[in-house]
């Protein structure tokens, strides 16, 4: 018999505790150490600095973790000093590095690190890099001092394309060697960066929360190559003007104030074809009709000659959960051709189909003219469907190649939040940028439908990869799947993306697929590798009763739920009538207080998901629905612990 996942991996996946922070100061400013991650640099009440680490990216941009060791840290009344070791391997990669943060009295932070080559080698980038968050540096002026001259701007507000030029991707101004932000009328930060020159990029492009200074990347798609014994030394060096912002008092509960309603209602929300390419079982369909899917997507590579297979699993698949098809279609340059075929295959289906995606095996982002081709052939068979053009890799890909004119009906792109970094904090933080990306895609696209999909917790495929993915080592999950799949956690980050995604007006959304280790729920036959993705057969996954509520809500409007902490506590509020819903996650490994008001007074009904429900919730879905406990509000307002990752669903009478 299969145990159990214990409660750290209900909780996010990995049977290990959470990796505790350490709280520094020097002088005037604040910074939290993870690891070997300096995070959260505030000045007083304002985050100067996001996170500052260092990063080593091999031939395919892919991150090589870092194993870190002799770590000590030296807290003093003034200041801190911390030092440790640390070295990245791979097959083809060895280096080693010693790291230095220092913070002063005056609060000037430095953080250094000299590496060391330990064997010859070939990687895209090995250095610092420093994250400032999009809410504190976004529409904020700069200065710098650049290898073209001074500059000054602005950082956008809108998500700035990473554009290519000679096959060089082009940052938001030149290289520079000490930078200026105003973030404030009174405060500015100022950097300074040692061994080599920094270029800035917009995160948001890949749903990262910050713009982002780096060392220099290589140019024209090139490499950088390292001998043995060769050295890399890198610095960055943050000081502060101005009086430091008075802290806020702070309340020891989160706050979560249901507003006025948006006037945007859920937008139908599907889900991925299964990629282990098994057809549902009849007991699986009837716990996905639960879900009430609006579509499922199924990709179609039309110069491939299992085509037609996936099509008719597709189609089956529909029937069972008598919902629509997306297609994604992907022609190659024979495109009139396979389009035909297509053609002649779609005039044979009975199921709706609700849209069309169009994307060119060699191209990053659709041209207008495979559009065209699509529309001419399908819209006779599919005359209700929407067809879109766009980018099946980030968003990044589609801002980086923006077409002339928004390509056909719509335009569409796909979300993942580990292109950067890994770890829970970061995933939490690029929650908002997702509705960055839509805001961008509808401003540039004048307006026409965004279509977002799929949004997955892996990336299903490296864009900028520029050879071939290695298979991984025994002992390790494939490189698209997450073990948080299955855990409280990404409940909670689901409940945030479809908030975000839906108050910017998405069209359309598809999340993860049906079934298996990237899917809502575990296979009848279970998970193929049980210690490294801890599930019982059958199991639905806690990010199931997310979309099992919105599917009771679908006809609902979207409420406004803003929180005093949304890295800590994120609320989805949905109004249907007379009555208010809401989803209060807790995104951290830790208890939180929160209140939510105002509400209508008098009873309201609770259902928690949290690592004590979890197991039920997970082998018995629909008792677990059908169980709820009373609370009753007083003064408008409801207080609420919040487990570690808890998820609450709250079902009220709207105020009056």
């Amino acid at each position: 018999m299969i145990a159990s996942p214990s409660r750290y991996q209900l909780m996010y996946g990995r049977n290990e505790p959470p990796e505790e922070s350490l709280l520094l100061r020097a002088g005037p400013v604040t910074a939290e150490l993870v690891g070997r991650d300096l995070r959260n640099v505030r000045y007083g009440d304002l985050q100067i600095v996001q996170r500052i680490y260092v990063a080593m990216r091999d031939r395919n941009w892919d991150t090589v973790p870092a194993e870190v060791s002799n770590l000590r840290v030296d807290q003093r009344d003034d200041g801190f000093v911390v030092l440790f070791d640390a070295r990245h391997r791979q097959p083809d990669l060895d280096l080693s590095w010693r790291g230095e943060i220092v913070g002063a009295a005056d609060g000037t932070i430095s953080y250094a690190m000299d590496a060391r080559a330990n064997q010859a080698m070939t990687y895209k980038l090995i250095g610092l890099n420093a994250h400032h968050a999009m809410g504190e540096y976004a529409d904020r002026p700069f200065t710098a001092e650049t290898i073209a001259g001074p500059v000054e701007g602005t950082f956008p507000l809108e998500v700035g394309p990473q554009r290519v030029v000679d096959q060089t991707e082009v940052p938001l101004f030149p290289p520079t060697e000490r930078l200026t932000a105003q973030l404030t009328d009174d405060v500015a930060v100022h950097f300074v960066f040692e061994g080599d020159t920094f270029e800035f990029e917009d995160q948001r492009n890949w749903t990262d929360g910050s713009f982002k200074s780096q060392s220099y990347p290589p140019r024209r798609n090139g490499f950088f190559h390292l001998d043995a014994g060769e050295r890399v030394f890198q610095k960055v060096t943050v000081t502060v003007s101005g009086p430091a912002p008075m802290q806020a008092a702070t309340s020891e509960r989160v706050m979560v104030a249901p507003g006025e309603p948006t006037r945007q209602s859920l937008p139908p929300i599907g889900f991925g074809m299964a990629s282990h390419g098994r057809a549902l079982s009849p007991r699986e369909a009837d716990l996905l009709r639960d879900l009430r899917p609006g579509h499922l997507r199924v990709d179609l590579r039309l110069a491939e000659a299992d085509w037609r297979d996936a099509l008719e699993r597709a189609v089956a698949d529909c029937r069972a959960l008598s919902c629509g098809l997306e297609l994604a279609v992907f022609v190659s340059d024979d495109a009139a051709a396979e389009l035909e075929a297509l053609a002649e295959r779609l005039r044979e289906i009975d199921v709706p189909i609700r849209r069309i995606l169009v994307f060119h095996t060699a191209e990053l982002a659709t041209a207008e003219r495979w559009v065209a081709l699509a529309r001419e052939a399908l819209r006779p068979i599919a005359p209700a469907a929407l067809f879109a053009g766009g980018t099946n890799a980030n968003f990044c890909e589609l801002n980086r190649f923006r077409p002339a004119r928004a390509p056909g009906d719509g335009i569409a792109y796909s979300i993942n939040p580990q292109i950067h970094a890994f770890d829970e904090r970061s995933l939490v933080e690029n929650l908002a940028p997702q509705a960055e990306t839509v805001a961008t895609a509808k401003a540039f696209g004048e307006g026409r439908p965004v279509v977002v999909g799929p949004v997955t917790l892996k990336q299903r495929f490296n864009a900028v990869a520029t050879a071939a993915q290695a298979e991984p080592p025994p002992g390790e999950l494939p490189p698209q799947v997450d073990p948080r799949q299955m855990s409280l956690f990404l409940a909670g980050w689901a409940t945030g993306s479809v908030k975000y995604l839906t108050s910017s007006g998405a069209a359309s959304i598809t999340y993860f697929e049906t079934t298996g280790w990237r899917g809502v729920m575990e296979r009848d036959e279970g998970s193929p590798e049980p210690e490294l993705f801890p599930t019982r057969p059958g199991d639905v996954f806690p990010v199931y009763h997310v979309f099992a509520d919105l599917a009771e809500w679908r006809g609902g409007e979207l409420v406004a739920a803003p929180s005093s902490a949304p890295l800590a506590v994120e609320a989805l509020a949905i109004a249907d009538g007379d009555a208010l819903h809401l989803l209060v996650a807790n995104l951290t490994p830790r208890e939180q207080q929160a209140r939510v008001g105002s509400l209508a007074s008098g009873e309201v009904r609770l259902r928690r998901l949290n690592t004590e429900t979890a197991p039920e919730a997970m082998a018995n879905p629909r008792a677990f629905r059908a169980s709820t406990a009373s609370e009753i509000v007083v003064d408008s307002a409801l207080d609420l612990t919040l487990a570690p990752f808890e998820v609450v669903r709250i079902d009220a009478r709207k105020p009056a």
